[in-house]
C-alpha cells in the first residue's frame, strides 16, 4: 500500500511539472516572437522536436518503423501546421493567456467530433461541459463589442479544433494498431508535419531571425522540455494513474498560462474574458471528471 501511495505521489508530481512546463511555455512562445516569425519558430520547434523524439526512441530501443504513411502525414499536418503553426500565428496579435484558454477547448471539440466520427455520443454531464464551453467562448469573443484581436481568437479556436481532429485520428489509428508505440506515434507525425511547416516558414515573408540568447533558449525549452521531457513525464504519469486523472492534471496548463501571462506580460483579463475563462475551465473539469468516472482502473505500465 505504501508503495502504491508513493507511486501515485510521484505520478502527481510529474503531472504538476508537466502542467507548469506546458503552461509557462505560452509566455515563452509569445516572447520568442520578438526574435522570429511565428512560422519560423513553429518550424524549428517541430523539426528539432521530432529529431529529439527519434533520439529517445533509439535510446529506449523502441521501434522506429513508419506505420500507415498517409495517416501519419495527415496527423502531422493537423498537429504541426493546423495546431502549432496556427497557434503561433494567433500569438502574434493575441495574448498568451487568452490564446492558451481558447486552444485548450480541444476536449470540447473532441467530444463533439467523436459523436459522428467515432460513434461516441455526448451524454449526461458532458452536455453541461458543452454548454459551459460555448458560453465561455461567447464571453471571451464578446460579439456585441468586436475586439481588435477577434482574428487572433478565431485562430486560437481553429488551433484547438485541429488538435481535436488529430486526437480523433489517433484514436482511430490505435483501434487499427493497438500495439503501436506512443512515442513512435508522436515522432513520425511531428517529422512529417515539420516539412510543410519549414516550407511555409520560407514562403511567408518575415524579418530575419534574430539569434539572441532568449530565442535559442525558447527553442531548446520547446524542443527538450516541452517535447521529449514532457512526453516522458506524461507516460510516467499515465502508467500510474487513470487516463482521466492524468488528463485532468494536464488541464492545469492553460490556468498556469493565464497566470504567467498576467504576471510576466501584464495581460490582465477584463471582466468578460475572466467569466469566459472560468466557464471554459469549468467545462474542462467536467470533461475530466466524467472521464475519471468512466475509466476507474489505472492504466498498466507499458
Amino acid at each position: 500500500m505504501d508503495q502504491l501511495v508513493k507511486q501515485r505521489s510521484q505520478a502527481l508530481t510529474a503531472l504538476l511539472a508537466l502542467a507548469i512546463i506546458w503552461g509557462y511555455n505560452w509566455v515563452v512562445m509569445k516572447s520568442a516572437l520578438h526574435y522570429a516569425g511565428p512560422f519560423q519558430f513553429a518550424a524549428m520547434r517541430t523539426f528539432f522536436g521530432a529529431l529529439v523524439l527519434f533520439l529517445v526512441l533509439y535510446v529506449m530501443r523502441r521501434s522506429m518503423r513508419l506505420t500507415e504513411f498517409p495517416t501519419m502525414l495527415v496527423l502531422g499536418l493537423l498537429q504541426n501546421v493546423g495546431f502549432t503553426g496556427v497557434l503561433m500565428w494567433a500569438l502574434v496579435e493575441g495574448g498568451a493567456g487568452k490564446t492558451a484558454v481558447l486552444t485548450y477547448t480541444m476536449p470540447f471539440w473532441t467530444l463533439l467530433f467523436a459523436w459522428p466520427l467515432l460513434g461516441e455520443r455526448v451524454h449526461g454531464w458532458q452536455w453541461l461541459a458543452v454548454i459551459s464551453a460555448v458560453l465561455g467562448m461567447l464571453f471571451i469573443f464578446d460579439p456585441l463589442h468586436i475586439r481588435a484581436d477577434a482574428f487572433s481568437m478565431t485562430l486560437a479556436v481553429i488551433s484547438g479544433i485541429s488538435w481535436s481532429l488529430s486526437v480523433i485520428m489517433t484514436k482511430k489509428l490505435h483501434r487499427r494498431h493497438p500495439e503501436l508505440d506512443l512515442i513512435n506515434l508522436t515522432a513520425w507525425p511531428m517529422l512529417l508535419g515539420s516539412l510543410p511547416m519549414i516550407a511555409i516558414a520560407f514562403l511567408v515573408p518575415a524579418p530575419p531571425i534574430m539569434w539572441q540568447p532568449y530565442l535559442i533558449g525558447a527553442v531548446l525549452f520547446n524542443v527538450i522540455l516541452c517535447g521529449a521531457f514532457a512526453w516522458l513525464l506524461w507516460l510516467f504519469a499515465l502508467q500510474r494513474l487513470t487516463a482521466g486523472v492524468a488528463s485532468m492534471g494536464s488541464m492545469l496548463a492553460p490556468v498556469i498560462g493565464v497566470i504567467a501571462a498576467w504576471i510576466q506580460l501584464g495581460e490582465v483579463p477584463d471582466a468578460m474574458e475572466s467569466i469566459g475563462m472560468v466557464l471554459i475551465a469549468f467545462a474542462l473539469l467536467v470533461i475530466s471528471w466524467v472521464t475519471i468516472r468512466e475509466q476507474p482502473k489505472p492504466v498498466k505500465a507499458i
